[in-house]
């Protein structure tokens, strides 16, 4: 089993896999009369084959135990696919980069901070939901349409937090 020690989530080092979406770092401007601050494209959605289009979800998890025991990770190669807490809610994240295959030496862990979301690029493999601490709330934007759009890979990996 690969174990690994979950680490704060940074815009550098989780670039590999996605964005992460966090108005602290992103930049604004100022909308609807001065009444609004727009936190402008902080993730790059895709959508990827023919007839494919954006969705717009709500997902409730319920908060994992620590240490976290992952049995597999997924992948999405059609599309990219954004978590954004909506009341707080911190999350484990388990990555590893595209391709056909995992390499045990390439798996990531993080965690948020409550305040940051994730946008999984295309093919970016993930383990599943996993909130921590209470309930989650999340704004889910990812890949609809036509087309096989999920695998898995069976892989162990144990995360603990320091």
């Amino acid at each position: 089993m690969l174990s690994l020690k979950a680490r704060p989530l940074t815009e550098d080092a989780f670039a590999t896999f996605g964005d992460v979406i966090d108005r602290r770092i992103a930049k604004s401007f100022t909308i609807n009369g001065g009444r609004t601050q727009r936190y402008h494209d902080l993730a790059r959605v895709e959508t990827l084959g023919e007839g494919a289009r954006a969705l717009v979800s709500l997902f409730v998890s319920q908060p994992v135990p620590v240490p976290l025991d992952v049995d597999f990770l997924e992948r999405h190669p059609k599309g990219s696919q954004a978590f954004i807490p909506l009341h707080g809610e911190r999350f484990l994240i388990v990555v590893a980069p595209p391709g056909e295959t995992i390499d045990p030496n390439n798996v990531q862990a993080f965690v948020t901070d409550g305040r940051q979301g994730v946008n999984y690029r295309a093919g970016t493999w993930h383990a599943v939901q996993s909130v921590l601490d209470r309930e989650g709330e999340f704004l889910v934007i990812d890949r609809g349409g036509p087309g096989h759009n999920c695998d898995e890979y069976p892989l162990k990996v144990r995360v603990t937090l320091d």
